[in-house]
Formats: C-alpha cells, sequence, structure tokens
C-alpha cells in the first residue's frame, strides 16, 4: 500500500513548539484522511529546529465508492417538487428513481446515488491547504509583501518549503501537488542552514531520512537527545568529570540544533564559591549548557560543580569549536560575574536599617544578621500577599503562630532520625521556638538579589543563607523544605521543624482564602489550594501525625474540602471509595478532622472486610440495619436498652450468646478505639460473626411478645452502634 511524505519546512520553529507542534500535524493530517474515506496502517511525527515531518504507512490508495439512498416526494406530487428532488438527486429523468411503498404513506421516488471513490493523492491535496493555513500555532506571524493582503498565511516562522509525496515502495511516488501561499508542494528539501544548504531531491522516508544526514540534519529528535547525551558525557568523563542531569535542558537543546555537536567550555574557579545551584541556573537560563561535577559528586556536600561546562553547537567548525566555546565562556563569565555579585550583595547589611527596626522588633528579628535584615525589609516594603489577606509580612507572623501552635501539637510524635519523642534534642519547648524562627525567616529569601533573578531558588537561596549566618540546622532545613511537597511526587518533608513550618504555610493560604471565599472552582484553581490541601494529606499521613485540624481553626466547610482531597488521596493509594465514605459518615470515636485517624480506619475496615468474617459480619449487619429501619418507619416499640433480666428469663439460647458477646465486643472495641487500634476494633467486631450468624437462624425477632420484640430490637440496635463506632457499614456496597 501507499506510503505519505510530509515535510513543512520553516526559517524556525522555537524548540518549546516543535514537539506539540509535531503530534498536531499529525492528528490533523490523520484524521482528515480517515473523514475522506482513507485509512492508514501507521503515522509518526518528527520535528527539528527548522521542519515537521510525517511518515504515514499503508494509506488507501483511494477512497470507496459510497452509495447514497435519497428520499423524494410522492408519485403523486406536483411537478415542481418531482424536479426539485431530480436536481437535488443529480438524475436526468424520473425513470432513474426508484420507487417505494409505505403502507401509511404511499408510494414515494427514492433516488441511489453512487459517489465514485477519489484518488488519495487528489484527496490529500485537497486537505493540506486548509490544514496549513489553519494550524494552530500559539504565536505566529506574516512576512513578505503578501504579509499586508487580507488572509494572507501565518505560520510561526516564514514557511519555506513543502514535500509531500505518495506512493508503494515497488514504483516511483508522485508529488502531491497544491500551493499555499504561493509555496508549491514538491519532492525537494534543503539540509542543514549552513553544511548544506543547497535543495536536493528525496523519493520516500527512507531516501529522505538517509540525504538529511548526509545533509547534517538529524530528523528523530530522541536520537539528537541520545548524541547530544553520549557525546557531552564522553567530553565529560575525558576530563575527569560528569555531566550534572538535566533532562528538561536536554529536551529543550535538542530542539536547538539539527546537527548536534558537543563542546567544552571554561569558566575561573573563583566563581565556584556560588552555590552550584545558581551557577546550574545562571549557565543554563543564558547558554543553555551543561554544567559538570567530579566523577562521583552527586548529592549533599559533595554536589561542588567544576569549572567546566558543555555546550552544544549546531555546526562543526573548522578549528573545532574552539572560537565557539571562547565566545560561550566569555558570555557565562559575564553571567556569573552578576551571580556572584548578587551572592555577595546578599550576604551585606543592608543601607537603611534604622528603617527596618519597626519590623524588627515585631517579628523579633536581629538586625545585625543578613537574613534578618531582609525578612525586615520584606515586611517593611509591605509588600502584598493579596489584596485581601494582608502583606507577606502579616502572613509571616500568622504562619509563625500557626507553627507554632502544631509544633505544640505534635511535639511528642516527630524526631529529625526516628528516636522516640523523649531522646528527641527538642523539648517541646524548644520546638516550638526553633519552629517560630524558622517560620519568620521562612520568607526572607524573596527580596533577595539572588531570588529575584531567579525566583525558582526561592527556600533552597534562603537555606545557604541561613547557613551562612549560623542558624541552627533545622532551621536551614526548613526553610528551604517547607513548600514541599510541591507534588505527587515531591518527597515531604521529615525535619520536624520543616513538618511544622510547611504545614502552616500551607493551612493559613487555604484558611485565608476560604476566610475571603476564594476556593477552587470546577477546574480553576489560580492558587493551587488543591495542592495545598494534598500536601498537607501527604505529610500528615507519610509522616503517621495526628493533628485534629478543627483545633488549629479550620472550619467544617475547609474540613469538607480536605475531606474530598483525602478521597482522592487514598483512591489513588488503591482504598476503595465506599469505605472512605464509610468512615467519614460514622465520624466514628476519632473526629474526622484528624486526618490520619481516617486513613488509619479506612486501611483497617478495607483489610477487616478482606476476610470471611468481614464480609459475613457486614452481611449480618445490613440485616440487623434493615430490620431497625423497617421497624422504626412503622413506629414499632423500640427498647431503650436490652433488659438482660428478659433475655436471661425468656431468651433463646442464641439470643443469650449474642447479648454476651455484644457486651465483650463493645468492652474490646471501646478499649481499641481508645488506643487507636482499629485493628484491634475490627478483631472485637469480627466476634461477633458467629453469633450474629446464630441469631438470625434461630431466634424470630418479630415475637408475639412485644416486650421480648422490643428487647431483641434494641439488641440488633446495639449491633448496629458497635459497627458505627468505626464505621457506617450502610455505605459499603457488595
Amino acid at each position: 500500500m501507499p506510503d505519505l511524505l510530509l515535510e513543512l519546512r520553516s526559517e524556525e520553529i522555537p524548540a518549546r513548539m516543535q514537539r506539540k507542534a509535531a503530534g498536531d500535524l499529525r492528528k490533523l493530517v490523520t484524521d482528515a484522511l480517515v473523514e475522506a474515506g482513507l485509512t492508514y496502517e501507521g503515522a509518526r511525527e518528527y520535528w527539528t529546529p527548522r521542519r515537521l515531518t510525517l511518515d504515514i504507512r499503508g494509506v488507501d490508495a483511494s477512497s470507496r465508492d459510497v452509495t447514497e439512498e435519497r428520499k423524494g416526494p410522492r408519485v403523486d406530487a406536483p411537478e415542481k417538487a418531482l424536479q426539485g428532488f431530480l436536481r437535488g438527486a443529480g438524475l436526468s429523468s424520473i425513470d432513474e428513481a426508484s420507487v417505494q411503498s409505505d403502507p401509511k404513506k404511499g408510494d414515494f421516488y427514492v433516488a441511489h446515488i453512487t459517489k465514485p471513490g477519489r484518488p488519495a493523492e487528489a484527496i490529500i491535496a485537497d486537505i493540506m491547504p486548509g490544514i496549513i493555513r489553519d494550524f494552530p500555532w500559539p504565536k505566529s506571524m506574516r512576512w513578505g509583501k503578501a504579509s499586508a493582503e487580507p488572509g494572507s498565511l501565518r505560520w510561526v516562522r516564514p514557511l519555506q518549503s513543502i514535500l509531500c509525496t505518495f506512493g508503494p515502495e515497488t514504483e516511483e511516488p508522485v508529488v502531491v501537488d497544491f500551493e499555499i501561499a504561493g509555496i508549491r508542494s514538491g519532492n525537494t528539501t534543503a539540509g542543514h542552514r549552513f553544511h548544506a544548504p543547497e535543495p536536493f531531491t528525496v523519493r520516500r522516508f527512507e531516501d529522505y531520512v538517509d540525504k538529511l544526514e548526509k545533509a547534517y540534519v538529524v530528523l528523530d529528535a530522541e536520537r539528537r537527545k541520545d548524541i547530544i547525551r553520549h557525546d557531552a558525557e564522553n567530553r565529560a568523563f575525558a576530563l575527569g568529570l560528569e555531566v550534572v542531569p538535566d533532562e528538561g535542558l536536554l529536551e529543550e537543546v535538542s530542539g536547538l540544533v539539527e546537527w548536534p555537536v558537543a563542546l567544552v567550555g571554561t569558566f575561573e574557579d573563583a566563581f565556584l564559591q556560588i552555590p552550584p545551584e545558581v551557577i546550574q541556573l545562571t549557565i543554563k537560563a543564558n547558554q543553555k549548557c551543561f554544567v559538570t561535577r567530579p566523577q562521583g559528586a552527586s548529592g549533599g556536600t559533595a554536589n561542588a560543580l567544576s569549572n567546566h561546562f558543555i555546550l552544544v553547537s549546531n555546526i562543526e567548525a573548522s578549528d573545532g569549536g574552539e572560537e565557539i566555546a571562547r565566545g560561550n565562556g566569555k558570555v557565562v563569565r559575564a553571567r556569573l560575574s552578576d551571580a556572584l555579585y548578587f551572592w555577595q550583595t546578599d550576604q551585606a547589611d543592608l543601607p537603611d536599617l534604622e528603617s527596618l527596626r519597626p519590623s524588627a522588633e515585631k517579628l523579633n528579628l536581629n538586625l545585625k544578621k543578613p537574613l534578618d535584615q531582609r525578612m525586615a525589609k520584606l515586611d517593611a516594603l509591605g509588600v502584598t500577599f493579596h489584596a485581601r489577606l494582608g502583606t507577606q509580612g502579616e502572613r509571616v507572623a500568622r504562619i509563625a503562630a500557626l507553627a507554632e501552635a502544631i509544633a505544640g501539637a505534635i511535639a511528642g510524635q516527630v524526631s529529625a532520625d526516628g528516636e522516640t519523642a523523649s531522646q528527641s534534642e527538642f523539648a517541646r519547648d524548644e520546638l516550638k521556638r526553633t519552629v517560630r524562627r524558622a517560620a519568620v525567616l521562612s520568607k526572607a529569601d524573596l527580596p533577595t538579589e539572588a531570588v529575584g533573578e531567579f525566583p525558582e531558588l526561592q527556600g533552597l537561596m534562603g537555606r545557604y543563607y541561613a547557613e551562612l549566618q549560623g542558624e541552627h540546622k533545622s532551621v536551614q532545613t526548613a526553610i528551604e523544605e517547607h513548600y514541599k511537597p510541591l507534588g505527587p511526587t515531591d518527597a515531604v518533608p521529615t525535619d520536624p521543624v520543616a513538618i511544622c513550618v510547611a504545614l502552616a504555610d500551607k493551612l493559613d493560604m487555604l484558611m485565608g482564602f476560604w476566610a475571603i471565599d476564594e476556593k477552587p472552582t470546577g477546574s480553576k484553581d489560580p492558587y493551587a489550594l488543591r495542592r495545598a490541601a494534598l500536601g498537607i494529606i501527604r505529610i500528615l499521613v507519610e509522616r503517621r501525625l495526628v493533628l485534629p485540624l478543627e483545633t488549629l481553626g479550620v472550619s467544617g466547610d475547609l474540613l469538607g474540602f480536605f475531606h474530598d482531597r483525602l478521597k482522592v488521596q487514598l483512591r489513588d493509594s488503591g482504598a476503595r471509595h465506599d469505605l472512605v465514605d464509610a468512615v467519614l459518615s460514622s465520624g466514628g470515636e476519632g473526629a474526622n478532622d484528624d486526618l490520619l485517624d481516617v486513613t488509619r480506619r479506612v486501611e483497617a475496615l478495607g483489610a477487616f472486610l478482606s476476610n470471611e468474617d468481614g464480609q459475613n459480619l457486614l452481611a449480618g449487619t445490613r440485616r440487623a440495619a434493615n430490620i431497625l429501619a423497617a421497624e422504626e418507619k412503622k413506629g414499632t416499640t423500640i427498647a431503650a436498652a436490652v433488659d438482660p433480666d428478659l433475655i436471661a428469663q425468656k431468651g433463646e439460647h442464641e439470643e443469650k450468646g449474642l447479648a454476651g458477646a455484644i457486651d465483650r465486643a463493645e468492652i474490646e472495641v471501646a478499649q481499641a478505639l481508645q488506643t487507636r487500634d482499629y485493628a484491634a476494633a475490627m478483631a472485637g467486631l469480627s466476634r461477633l460473626r458467629a453469633p450474629v450468624d446464630a441469631f438470625f437462624d434461630k431466634v424470630l425477632v418479630n415475637a408475639e411478645d412485644e416486650t421480648v420484640r422490643a428487647n431483641r430490637l434494641a439488641l440488633l440496635a446495639r449491633i448496629r452502634a458497635a459497627c458505627e463506632k468505626v464505621a457506617d457499614f450502610s455505605k459499603i456496597s457488595g
């Protein structure tokens, strides 16, 4: 079957647009082919900085004939109606139509219209101009003399040529002929802008790829990435170094070059005093280059960089790239000079310290320390956090108070390295003092020069500056990690101080925006409040922290939002949605504002219902609940409490057994819930399974004696109540 080769070659395609544009082109073309009646076996898109390419295999040579049945007027219709029918159906005479009968409407004419299939080349030629003209570039331009004309072609950059060939492997492919904006399709393209700018002819995809390679163009973006990665690693290895991995930069650079050539540049050792993250971002943002480090130096204090960087050129220079590397090194040194200035300036005293004293006193800051000065400046400047939620300084004060309250609540539950609470270096009061200090400094790096240049380094730069002024190690960690987790794959904080500040930061966001009724709606969440709620949930659950949210001022409405996010989190981790609803509906002995408690109950309930005892007890409790519901609806008298004397006198053996089992289960469940041992609570409930089964098998609940019946219904009510202390079993499906 024939194959279609299409290339749209432009002056340039921005790297950030290439992958999506190629995917859009594949979808637009293949959808149009299918809509026109052509099927295909497979399609793959390719892209470079100057071209979008499609390789579509196994395309039908032509569309199929289509027969359409068109209903016409009754046979006794006026002549005018018959003539209109003939014209619409393309018939020259009414004799070309057939007659069909309808029991209700009588005889009427029917035209059978056959539309012959069309050659694929003609279909492709018809669809391509519209696809090109209406291509969904996020940004596009007009160019040349035609740009002044209304409706002239818009493209991301000037469109230079269109290659479109079609045909089977065994024959010479044909050019699919069409034109748009004065550019006529053909079977020629050009290679590398500098190495091979002359046009050349291609036939089909394999020929196209081979000739492009000879013309210094690597078509496959993934192959370009592999070449860059491999050559960069080899260059670094030869110097005793390794490349610091950066997949985002690798993707971007592969979209900047058609013929990647890895080179090595250098800068002065003096710049290595700058934090490695700042060096990496400076070189990445300005020159799209990779930084290197000594082999084996990854993570922790060993994360120092070398003064060599890897740049990727788009040409094979006659001097081996020496001049290119030298020029890049010159630019890198200039940018690192700026970064060094930022780094040193942030460590110096601010010139207006006297004006900062009121802010320093308010937040208990030490103006002898540079980071404290920056926090005082942030407060003194009155930088707005939100028009209705005050300034950044006011927000920091709220976070500090909230973090201190959280520290008091979880002080006995957290430790830095897994030791018991009594072994922790933090006594409760000391933890609260350290947490307040960390919270007050948590946003202090926002007005620094380094963060002003690289906002993505907020928190990290604060940690560096805190280390320089001798802050406690946990304060340093909290300043960096209080933003965590930033997403589902990001780790949660582990340091106790960082945990408290991270929780306070997110809770203040949520409580503040709930207070001014700025809640997420539908897909809109401009303040990332869903992420903040999920972050709190992950910290509490993964660090196994008991923290009743209502004691911190969380409203019922906001608590419901947490419950919705918790349902999502638990479902994503494999929990059944009905079990989450069952736990949340009951409230249980633990309050539902304790998200860890809810999670533990869901886990225990899931384990309980996975065995036979759990399933059978579920059936029994449902039966009890159904009987009670029916009798309550009828107004049947149910005793306020079970009368043990009545059971002893008139009860049957199975009834006595159930009463005793409930007595024991209630004690076991109460003791287990007191210590939040939900597995033990479920075990206590499971012991009701056999007595409940025996009771329903042998005992008639609706006894003729009203007193006995009321007592037995009270017995069922105790079964329901015992189960509801853990979960609302009526919410459980299955």
